[in-house]
């Protein structure tokens, strides 16, 4: 079966384009920038915290590359109720990161904050297809 997300893009004045897929945990929508280049999803810590009452950040003896630094210490948490479009994904693991450099460059841009990314953990396990032309992202859910 495919699932077909709505895609959003922002223009970043001049430096390119970001596409956001609207993702929920629980009840509450959120928006997460669709990144292609990301191995793993990842969201950020404080928006992560407000958005769940009890959430069990766990270090991880693993340090992230990439957002502009070399290194940095990593974090997981598992979500119970993560799901994008119709896909439910119970008791999905994320990475959790300081992303708050992220949300200060968008708000300069007049941009909605993004709770982080989507990344390659979730398009490559479900084969995504982006079409930037029809503004969807299909996912293959077996």
């Amino acid at each position: 079966m495919k699932i077909n997300i709505p895609l959003y893009t922002i223009d970043l004045q001049d430096d390119g384009y970001h596409l956001l897929v609207e993702v929920k945990i629980g009840r509450k929508s959120f928006k997460v920038v669709l990144d292609t280049g990301a191995s793993k999803t990842v969201f950020d810590q404080t928006m992560l915290a407000q958005a769940l009452n009890h959430v069990n950040v766990q270090s991880t003896d693993r340090l992230s590359a990439g957002l502009g630094t070399l290194t940095m210490e990593s974090f997981t948490a598992v979500l119970p109720d993560f799901k994008i479009g119709r896909l439910k994904l119970p008791d999905f693991e994320v990475a959790v990161l300081d992303l708050s450099t992220i949300n200060q460059a968008y708000a300069q841009l007049n941009h909605p904050q993004v709770l982080g990314v989507l990344g390659g953990d979730i398009l490559m396990r479900y084969k995504a297809v982006i079409s930037y032309g029809k503004q969807k992202l299909s996912l293959q859910v077996e």
